[in-house]
């Protein structure tokens, strides 16, 4: 359930994003296919709180640097660890494809960090995107890591869609999945979610928090490489993992 509201706000936090500039009211509207008068409604209430102001009169609205300021603040109070950024950034760099930690949100993988591809040709995923955990092996590597019977409380909030020929579509199916990861050493995808992608995921647990780590990229370049992908991953951790317990 998506409530219109909130979601005109943030899809206005990404329009200036990618706009980097001031918008007037008319741009916002045209620019989101907006109503005049829900425009006005909602800048202005987003001006009175301190988040929009005009740089310049009537040059249009633009960002305070209070989003900033509470963002940072969010952000400081529950960081993603270090060591996390660390190891994703080795893997990238050996891989040379693209590497991003996540974490389990209801019956969905929410990117908590992105280390992305030099390719032309790549994964393209940001922070705070969102996939069905079924769906791919980033996924089913943080399902592992809760016991049977906190997974069959999350399979029951899923749909099982079938996004391709590949795609698990039962809890069975998912199940079958982690026993198959279990005696290969690492979980695996081949376009279950997206078209043309190959992936390769570990669970990534740092103190308490039940992370994984996945590296993807095109089936052409990637679907051979995925257990010397897997070679690369499990050095990275085990390196960092152990560096930090020798502080």
């Amino acid at each position: 359930m998506s409530v219109k509201q909130a979601a005109n706000v943030l899809e206005l936090l990404e329009y200036f994003s990618e706009r980097q500039r001031p918008a007037t009211l008319a741009e916002i509207s045209d620019d989101l296919g907006w109503p005049r008068s829900s425009t006005f409604n909602l800048v202005g209430t987003i001006v009175e709180k301190g988040y929009l102001y005009e740089p310049r009169p009537r040059a249009g609205y633009y960002p305070t640097p209070r989003w900033l300021t509470l963002v940072q603040k969010i952000s400081d109070a529950e960081p993603l660890p270090e060591i996390a950024r660390q190891i994703a950034a080795e893997i990238a760099r050996e891989t040379g494809e693209t590497t991003a930690i996540a974490a389990l949100s209801g019956g969905y993988v929410m990117f908590m960090h992105v280390e992305e591809s030099t390719h032309p040709v790549r994964y393209h995923v940001q922070v705070g995107d969102r996939i069905p955990a079924y769906a791919a092996s980033v996924g089913r590597a943080l399902l592992a890591q809760l016991t049977p019977e906190a997974r069959q409380a999350v399979y029951r909030k899923m749909a099982f869609e079938p996004y391709s020929d590949t795609t698990p579509t039962s809890a069975e199916m998912v199940e079958g999945e982690l026993r198959a990861a279990q005696e290969r050493g690492y979980h695996q995808s081949q376009s279950e979610f997206i078209p043309d992608l190959a992936g390769v995921s570990l669970p990534l647990r740092i103190a308490d928090r039940a992370l994984s780590v996945v590296v993807a990229g095109p089936v052409s370049r990637c679907l051979d490489r995925r257990p010397a992908t897997f070679k690369i991953m499990k050095r990275a951790i085990a390196a960092h993992q152990a560096e930090t317990e020798g502080r």
